[in-house]
């Protein structure tokens, strides 16, 4: 297990109170970590990555605000620096992603070319 000192990534108050949320439904299994990623596809080339999850060797470990974190060591590289917020219009509803790493980003806000 590797962990790191600083968090590649920030979650707003929005993101940190949903999360939360989440986490205190019934039956959340709470062995689990956030898992914040990116993988292949999307329109513009790849897609990020945001769920609950179990660590695997190649993830790093890291804490915001007591939400256990992991993150694929490859995949720094391209969140390093993210922003995660929730939005909870009506227009608007769910986690979006501000990416200082991204070249390009499509009009649904979850994918990025880098």
């Amino acid at each position: 297990m590797s962990t790191i000192t600083g968090t590649p990534v920030s979650l707003t108050e929005g993101a940190i109170n949903e999360l939360r949320r989440l986490m205190n439904e019934e039956g959340f299994d709470q062995s689990q970590f956030l898992r914040v990623g990116v993988k292949g596809g999307g329109c513009s080339g790849m897609t990020y990555v945001l769920g609950f999850d179990q660590p695997t060797d190649e993830d790093e470990h890291f804490e915001i605000e007591g939400i256990r974190c992991v993150m694929n060591k490859s995949h720094q590289l391209y969140l390093y620096g993210m922003e995660i917020d929730w939005q909870g219009g009506l227009n608007s509803r769910g986690f979006t992603f501000t990416n200082p790493n991204a070249s390009k980003t499509c009009g649904c806000g979850t994918s990025f070319a880098v």
